[in-house]
């Protein structure tokens, strides 16, 4: 090819790329005045749509932003002049929704010590974040010197905030030192006081001295002051607080034998060993996440059981475990000198090496399946009557065996150790409660069980292995054989270990939301669909974040 054909060519391909890259530029700046246009027609339909409150100009870091506020939410884009050729800029725009602010304050400039006053710097929002399952603090600064223009602000993101009814301002809190590690003073201190504080919620704090003294106060006060209660503990604290709710209701409405549905929430503070309870409404055992589900007004309806037996009530709870589940707890009881996780896995193997059946007649009640629309959701007027339906001798299954183990549970009970719960197949609110029944098989085969709640599945595919979705449970022991009997070679327990309940004669152990109930006589447990609302989400599956290496 002669030199003039190549320069020629050459000419060519620089024409080509320069058309090329003017066809891009001219592409490039159509889309971004194709995404100004668009944003203009965001903003003017979100102040049709949304009757625009606010518009004003702030400062977030360096830059000017266009801020405008509507009844549910906050926007902000950053004021960007266009540039001498014409070209338009890409605008990044925030949001937040009103209903995951729960405080905003005014910003000022303070010299060291100064406790008020300054110049007036702003407006700052403090909102939820989610992570995750996680919800963690956030803040967003509105900065302008206008002190005028600034209060009109915080007035008015006030006023709309006041608007979310749902949320708590006055809550009574009780904080149970004793729980797990002790620490729950602490976290009550350190990550939930300040953001109650922030949120403007108002609190009246006892500290348990005793078990049942939550009880006892709940009984006395006057819980028409309060918007909600607290507990900073354990499952146990929990299910004793939720039992006094429950029958303080039914004081108020004089109501002995109906369950009575609380007027008032309640809020689980994390601070316990495995906190099964909170892990189910939040999916994680985070203080931080369960005191902004509170200021946030985050409720849910939950379904609880009554436990009772010889036509006595025993408490109000959520899960309950015989069998298996009772003994290790027994005996973990006996050793609370050990730390929480040597205590449980001391318990588990022990009784693992003395494994026993029991022999019963385990009688339980199918349940219906619940009225839902074409989403899935719950008919609300089925919430309304929380007893279940009269039933006949009839209506019940009936069977006689041994069993290795037997839970009811009226929650998935999700935990760091179980992240898909010891019931997967139950929710918070279905109206039901999950029946396992672990018939008598050999050790290493219910080793092999309980070593696959820690897995994704596969607990419920033995033989030996039966599950029930059920509204009620009968379970009499016909062992004569009680657990004193079988304990009488351990060394004798701690008094201050006393369980809830001391029946005459032999009793047998059960686990109760954490908690030794020794009960010798039948024992009837009836499922009472959202009997209680507590703050908080439900979630699928927890965090996990240990796992039990005893087995």
């Amino acid at each position: 090819m002669s030199e003039p054909e190549e320069e020629l060519q050459e000419e060519r391909r620089d024409n080509t790329k320069k058309k090329t890259k003017k066809t891009k530029k001219k592409k490039d700046e159509e889309e971004k005045k194709k995404k100004k246009q668009d944003h203009e027609e965001q903003v003017e339909e979100e102040e049709q749509s949304e009757c625009l409150v606010l518009r004003g100009i702030f400062k977030l870091g360096k830059k000017s932003h266009d801020v405008l506020l509507t009844r549910t939410r906050l926007t902000w884009t950053p004021i960007v002049p266009e540039t001498p050729t014409g070209e338009a800029s890409v605008l990044q725009t925030g949001v937040i929704l009103l209903q995951d602010v729960f405080a905003v304050k005014v910003k000022r400039r303070r010299a060291a010590g100064q406790q008020s006053g300054g110049p007036v710097l702003g407006v700052t929002l403090f909102y939820g974040r989610r992570r995750g399952r996680r919800l963690e603090e956030d803040t967003l600064h509105l900065h302008n010197a206008s002190a005028e223009h600034t209060h009109t602000w915080y007035n008015t993101l006030k006023e709309l905030l006041t608007g979310f009814s749902h949320r708590p301002r006055y809550v009574k809190v009780f904080i149970n030192p004793s729980s797990h590690k002790k620490e729950a003073v602490y976290i009550y201190r350190e990550h939930v006081a300040p953001l109650f504080k922030l949120a403007d919620v108002r609190t009246d704090i006892t500290v348990t001295e005793r078990k049942g003294h939550a009880l006892s106060v709940m009984k006395e006060c006057r819980l028409d002051e309060y918007d909600g209660v607290v507990c900073v503990g354990g499952d146990g604290s929990v299910a004793e607080l939720c039992h006094a709710l429950v029958l303080r209701a039914q004081l108020d409405a004089d109501s002995p034998v109906k369950p009575v549905k609380p007027a008032l929430p309640l809020g689980i503070i994390p601070a316990g060993s495995t906190d099964v309870v909170s892990c189910s409404v939040h999916g994680v055992r985070d203080p931080v996440t369960a005191a902004l589900h509170i200021v946030l007004g985050h409720r849910q309806q939950v379904d609880m059981c009554s436990f009772s037996s010889l036509g006595q009530l025993v408490c109000f709870g959520f899960s309950a475990m015989f069998g298996f589940g009772g003994r290790s707890l027994a005996r973990a009881e006996k050793k609370r000198w050990m730390p929480s996780s040597r205590r449980r896995e001391y318990a588990l193997v022990k009784t693992l090496a003395r494994l026993r059946p029991e022999d019963c007649q385990l009688s339980f009640l199918p349940a219906k399946k619940p009225n839902r629309d074409l989403f899935g959701h719950r008919d609300q007027d089925q919430d309304q009557d929380l007893d279940p339906e009269p039933e006949g001798e009839d209506s019940w299954t009936t069977n006689q065996g041994l069993y290795l183990s037997i839970s009811i549970m009226s929650i998935p009970c999700l935990s760091p150790h179980t992240p898909r719960g010891l019931a997967p197949n139950t929710s918070v609110a279905n109206g039901s409660a999950a029946l396992i029944a672990v018939g008598n098989t050999s050790r290493s085969e219910f080793v092999k069980h309980l070593k696959r709640y820690s897995g994704s599945s596969g607990q419920f595919s033995f033989s030996f292995v039966e599950t029930h979705c059920v509204s009620a449970v009968k379970i009499r022991p016909r062992s004569l054989t009680g657990w004193s009997e079988e304990e009488s070679e351990e060394e004798e327990g701690d008094p201050r270990t006393t369980p809830i309940i001391q029946a005459e004669g032999q009793a047998f152990p059960w686990n109760i939301d954490g908690e030794l109930v020794e009960i010798a006589n039948e024992v009837v447990i009836r499922v009472h669909p959202r009997l209680i609302t507590l703050y908080g989400e439900e979630v699928d599956e927890a965090e996990s974040t240990v796992s039990c290496s005893c087995i």
